[in-house]
């Protein structure tokens, strides 16, 4: 998990550095506070423009999609806050696969509770059919 962790920090310093070496090569004197401003801003925006798109068209034909990406990008933060509480407090082992496992483990929770769903749907339709005929 540590390795993941470095990884990613690497590749986020490396836009970082870039992007210092950029706003002072364009003459613009930005400190460290107003590139995160511009920088998670404009990212923000972005992100927030293709979920709204996803989600509208979702919402026109699954609110249970919706659902379950909400709860699986929450899960996502969950997970990693509790990998770094472990990191940070010493009390357990900060590790990747915990996070792969959870994640899993909240995959197969959800394919039960769909198969739940859809088999109370599918048996509600049948006898609907059913009292049609008779």
């Amino acid at each position: 998990m540590i390795s993941v962790l470095k990884y990613i920090t690497q590749i986020i310093n490396y836009f970082h550095d870039n992007l210092i070496l950029l706003t002072k090569l364009m003459g613009l004197n930005l400190n460290d506070k107003q590139l995160h401003f511009l920088v998670i801003g404009f990212i923000g925006i972005l992100l927030f423009i293709v979920v709204h798109k996803l989600f509208k068209f979702l919402a026109r034909h699954s609110l249970t999609a919706i659902s379950f990406i909400y709860t699986f990008t929450v899960l996502v933060v969950f997970v990693f806050a509790i990998e770094i509480g472990q990191k940070v407090t010493g009390r357990g082992n900060m590790e990747f696969q915990d996070i792969v496992e959870g994640l899993w483990g909240f995959l197969v929770a959800f394919a039960i509770y769909m198969a739940i769903v859809l088999s109370i749907y599918g048996l509600k339709n049948w006898l609907r059919r059913l009292k049609r005929i008779r």
